[in-house]
Protein backbone atom coordinates (compact mmCIF):
# COMPACT_ATOMS: atom_id res chain seq x y z
CA UNK A 1 0.00 0.00 0.00
CA UNK A 2 1.53 3.50 -0.85
CA UNK A 3 1.71 6.23 1.41
CA UNK A 4 -1.13 8.29 -0.55
CA UNK A 5 -3.32 4.97 -0.25
CA UNK A 6 -2.58 5.17 3.68
CA UNK A 7 -3.24 8.28 4.08
CA UNK A 8 -6.77 7.93 2.32
CA UNK A 9 -7.06 4.91 4.65
CA UNK A 10 -6.63 7.08 7.69
CA UNK A 11 -8.86 10.48 6.51
CA UNK A 12 -11.68 7.08 6.08
CA UNK A 13 -11.22 6.18 10.18
CA UNK A 14 -11.16 9.81 10.81
CA UNK A 15 -14.81 9.89 9.61
CA UNK A 16 -15.99 6.64 10.42
CA UNK A 17 -15.28 7.99 13.72
CA UNK A 18 -17.34 11.11 13.35
CA UNK A 19 -14.45 12.50 14.67
CA UNK A 20 -15.03 15.94 16.13
CA UNK A 21 -13.46 18.73 14.27
CA UNK A 22 -14.87 21.66 16.01
CA UNK A 23 -12.85 20.50 19.70
CA UNK A 24 -9.06 20.94 20.26
CA UNK A 25 -8.20 17.05 19.95
CA UNK A 26 -10.39 16.83 16.91
CA UNK A 27 -8.76 20.38 15.07
CA UNK A 28 -5.57 19.12 15.66
CA UNK A 29 -6.21 15.43 14.23
CA UNK A 30 -8.01 16.92 11.20
CA UNK A 31 -5.31 19.02 10.56
CA UNK A 32 -2.13 16.31 11.09
CA UNK A 33 -4.43 14.14 8.58
CA UNK A 34 -4.25 17.32 6.09
CA UNK A 35 -0.83 17.69 6.13
CA UNK A 36 -0.12 14.02 5.83
CA UNK A 37 -2.22 14.07 2.66
CA UNK A 38 -0.43 17.34 1.11
CA UNK A 39 2.90 15.39 2.25
CA UNK A 40 2.20 12.07 0.75
CA UNK A 41 0.87 14.34 -2.82
CA UNK A 42 4.32 16.03 -2.77
CA UNK A 43 6.41 12.74 -2.67
CA UNK A 44 4.79 11.18 -4.92
CA UNK A 45 4.86 13.73 -7.58
CA UNK A 46 8.85 13.71 -6.81
CA UNK A 47 8.98 9.98 -6.77
CA UNK A 48 7.54 10.38 -10.20
CA UNK A 49 9.59 13.10 -11.16
CA UNK A 50 12.92 10.84 -9.96
CA UNK A 51 11.57 7.84 -12.52
CA UNK A 52 11.85 10.44 -15.30
CA UNK A 53 15.04 12.10 -14.27
CA UNK A 54 16.36 8.09 -14.31
CA UNK A 55 14.72 7.06 -17.82
CA UNK A 56 16.48 10.45 -19.25
CA UNK A 57 19.48 9.23 -17.74
CA UNK A 58 19.24 5.44 -18.79
CA UNK A 59 18.82 7.41 -22.25
CA UNK A 60 21.37 9.51 -22.44
CA UNK A 61 24.08 6.78 -20.59
CA UNK A 62 22.59 4.41 -23.89
CA UNK A 63 23.14 7.17 -26.53
CA UNK A 64 26.34 8.02 -24.69
CA UNK A 65 28.36 4.43 -24.58
CA UNK A 66 26.71 4.04 -28.50
CA UNK A 67 28.97 7.65 -29.24
CA UNK A 68 32.43 6.02 -27.12
CA UNK A 69 32.10 2.48 -29.32
CA UNK A 70 31.67 4.97 -32.30
CA UNK A 71 34.48 6.70 -31.73
CA UNK A 72 36.79 4.40 -29.75
CA UNK A 73 36.42 1.34 -32.43
CA UNK A 74 36.99 3.92 -34.96
CA UNK A 75 40.38 5.00 -33.00
CA UNK A 76 41.06 1.36 -32.32
CA UNK A 77 40.78 0.24 -36.45
CA UNK A 78 42.82 3.59 -37.08
CA UNK A 79 45.97 1.99 -34.51
CA UNK A 80 45.51 -1.62 -36.39
CA UNK A 81 45.86 0.04 -39.56
CA UNK A 82 48.99 2.02 -39.00
CA UNK A 83 50.41 -1.49 -37.55
CA UNK A 84 49.85 -3.17 -40.73
CA UNK A 85 50.96 -0.85 -42.81
CA UNK A 86 54.24 -0.73 -41.22
CA UNK A 87 54.57 3.20 -40.67
CA UNK A 88 58.53 3.35 -39.72
CA UNK A 89 57.96 7.69 -39.77
CA UNK A 90 56.07 7.63 -37.13
CA UNK A 91 57.13 8.70 -33.83
CA UNK A 92 56.85 6.57 -30.43
CA UNK A 93 54.26 6.90 -28.42
CA UNK A 94 54.42 7.52 -24.33
CA UNK A 95 52.57 6.56 -21.46
CA UNK A 96 52.35 7.88 -18.23
CA UNK A 97 50.00 7.77 -15.28
CA UNK A 98 48.93 10.95 -13.20
CA UNK A 99 49.83 10.85 -9.72
CA UNK A 100 47.02 12.94 -8.81
CA UNK A 101 44.18 11.80 -11.23
CA UNK A 102 45.21 8.33 -11.99
CA UNK A 103 44.29 8.71 -15.59
CA UNK A 104 47.58 7.59 -18.11
CA UNK A 105 48.49 10.35 -19.96
CA UNK A 106 49.62 9.80 -23.80
CA UNK A 107 52.86 11.91 -25.68
CA UNK A 108 55.30 11.60 -28.12
CA UNK A 109 58.78 12.27 -28.11
CA UNK A 110 58.96 15.87 -28.81
CA UNK A 111 57.21 16.07 -25.33
CA UNK A 112 59.50 14.04 -23.48
CA UNK A 113 62.18 16.18 -24.98
CA UNK A 114 60.36 19.23 -23.17
CA UNK A 115 60.90 17.48 -19.86
CA UNK A 116 57.03 18.35 -18.47
CA UNK A 117 53.65 17.49 -19.67
CA UNK A 118 50.04 18.60 -18.81
CA UNK A 119 47.57 16.61 -17.75
CA UNK A 120 44.94 16.95 -19.97
CA UNK A 121 42.09 15.48 -17.27
CA UNK A 122 43.22 17.33 -13.57
CA UNK A 123 45.51 20.00 -15.23
CA UNK A 124 48.35 19.06 -13.14
CA UNK A 125 51.84 19.38 -14.82
CA UNK A 126 54.11 16.10 -14.80
CA UNK A 127 57.80 16.82 -14.81
CA UNK A 128 60.56 14.38 -16.24
CA UNK A 129 64.16 14.15 -15.58
CA UNK A 130 65.96 12.72 -18.31
CA UNK A 131 69.63 13.07 -17.31
CA UNK A 132 69.90 9.78 -15.49
CA UNK A 133 68.67 8.48 -19.00
CA UNK A 134 71.23 10.19 -21.14
CA UNK A 135 74.19 9.39 -18.61
CA UNK A 136 73.31 5.91 -18.96
CA UNK A 137 73.30 6.18 -22.44
CA UNK A 138 76.71 7.67 -22.94
CA UNK A 139 78.16 5.30 -20.58
CA UNK A 140 76.75 2.98 -22.87
CA UNK A 141 78.27 4.65 -26.08
CA UNK A 142 81.62 4.75 -24.40
CA UNK A 143 81.75 1.01 -23.87
CA UNK A 144 81.60 0.38 -27.26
Amino acid sequence: MEITERVAYLKGLAEGLCLDTESKEGKIIATMIDILDDVALELQDHQNQIIEISDGLDAVSDDLEDVEDIVYDEDDEDYDEEDEEGDDDSEDCYATTCPTCEETVYFDESILEDGEVICPNCGEKLEFDLSGLEENGSDDDEKE
